[in-house]
């Protein structure tokens, strides 16, 4: 019997439960179509949008302070194999020794200790913060449907009073429902009213103690950190110093092209210079010196219009000697004839003819300024001036169309004649000190490491 009575309070329990989510949902359709009024409170609306605002604020900041924490995790993780990998290459006969396993050892206790701390006094703290609201937005859900309940009691008790023929039984039933219904409502109402303006004002002391306990648990790894980071650096100081011989050297990006000024040189070498014989001459009888090919070649003469002689087109200072320039012009020509006779010597004796001489052109100029340059370029600086850029680190050079540059050098970046000669890595370049004493590109130019030097302009 007790079984049977104990299904039928559970089946009517049921029951009433149905009838009431019947009724709340009567209630809000005829509260939509405008049909029933609807009871309003719109400082308690505002309380709950602040506690929706207030809620997903704090589940982001326990989202992120998760994810510090792995970060955290993970950074402890790597610190902890970089310590070891310098524990294994750290041979046992370097000075210091001792002194990098006991870093390595408290390094590793740091890192421990932040993360235990994070989790302490950070992380639980948040869990708790959070922990009220489940509760708060069970009861405001709660106290919504309350107040349905209230809305749809009042409506129907003054239903009831208008209607044309009353039943006095009906009306003071409906009359204790509406009180009880009012009743529930407003406990829940009031408790809510009370606690949830509490409960936004507490953010602002919440957010201050979570950031503070974090700033100074970083604070105070970062200090620790810092003494141990001096530690180990002045051990390794110590190794470097024993065996500052063999410091790591910076090297330059090897060079894969054929180098620039190199082959330029080569050809002009061939280019006025006459191909030599097979076989060295064999002295004359009569003792008389030999004379070499070079004497011989440079008394014939050659046509003015045959082959223009290098640098004839660089133009002439007005304050250059008419002396000089006509010497200068002589000169030109004799190296001219000279090569005119190589290649006839070369064609008579039935060898292969020069391979094409290429020469490489650069604007010429005139103190300073480009000859039909752009008025854009600056005065001071040579044509087609790029940037500066200023020497980190010694530079030795290994060929001859190599900058030799010294840490603090300023280099005058300027582009390759021809952009396929640029190896990776490597800068065309005329040292800024040179420029200003010489204005001239030809002697002073040359290719360098880039990663030898910083970019200053």
């Amino acid at each position: 019997m007790a079984e049977l009575g104990s299904k039928g309070v559970t089946a009517g329990k049921i029951a009433s439960n149905v009838q009431k989510k019947l009724t709340r949902a009567q209630e809000k359709v005829l509260q939509k179509l405008g049909k029933a009024d609807e009871t309003k409170d719109e400082q308690f609306e505002q309380c709950v949008q602040n506690f929706n605002k207030q809620l997903s604020e704090g589940t982001r900041l326990q989202k992120d302070l998760r994810t510090y924490l792995a970060s955290v995790k993970a950074m402890h993780e790597a610190s902890k194999k970089l310590t070891e990998c310098l524990q294994e290459v750290y041979e046992p006969d370097w000075p210091g020794r001792d002194d990098t396993n006991k870093i390595a050892e408290n390094n590793d206790l740091l890192w421990t200790d932040f993360h235990q701390k994070l989790v302490d006094q950070a992380l639980l703290t948040m869990d708790t913060y959070l922990g009220q609201f489940p509760d708060i937005k069970s009861r405001i859900a709660k106290r919504g449907r309350k107040l349905v309940d209230y809305d749809s009691a009042r409506h129907h008790f003054e239903a009831l009073q208008t209607a044309k023929k009353k039943d006095e039984t009906k009306i003071a039933k409906a009359e204790e429902e509406l009180v009880k219904a009012q009743k529930v409502f407003e406990e829940m109402n009031v408790d809510l009213q009370e606690e949830l303006p509490s409960l936004w004002n507490s953010r602002v002391g919440f957010y201050v103690n979570t950031f503070q306990s974090i700033a100074g648990l970083e604070e105070n790894f970062h200090k620790e950190m810092s003494k141990l980071n001096q530690n180990l650096h002045d051990v390794l100081l110590g190794l470097d110093k024993q065996y500052s011989g063999n410091a790591f050297p910076i090297k330059a990006q090897p060079r894969k092209k054929t180098k620039l000024f190199a082959r330029l040189r080569k050809k002009m070498s061939s280019d006025s210079t006459p191909a030599k014989a097979n076989k060295s001459p064999s002295p004359p009888p009569d003792g008389s010196p030999i004379t070499s090919p070079e004497t011989k070649t440079v008394n014939h003469e050659l046509e003015p219009s045959t082959l223009e002689a290098p640098g004839a087109s660089i133009p002439k200072s007005p304050s250059q000697p008419a002396e000089a320039a006509h010497a200068g012009a002589e000169a030109a020509g004799s190296e001219a004839a000279a090569g005119a006779e190589a290649s006839k010597t070369e064609a008579d004796s039935g060898s292969s003819s020069l391979p094409a001489v290429v020469v490489e052109t650069f604007p010429a100029t005139v103190n300073g300024t480009v000859e039909g340059g752009a008025s854009s370029e600056r005065a001071d600086m040579p044509p087609g001036f790029l940037f500066k850029v200023q020497a980190m680190h010694d530079y030795t050079a290994t060929d001859s169309d190599e900058l030799q540059l010294k840490a603090g050098d300023v280099v005058l970046v300027i582009p390759f004649e021809n952009p396929e000669e640029q190896d990776e890595g490597w800068l065309m370049g005329v040292k800024e000190s040179d420029w200003i004493q010489h204005k001239e590109l030809d002697q002073c130019r040359g290719v360098f490491p880039e990663n030898f030097t910083e970019r200053v302009q």
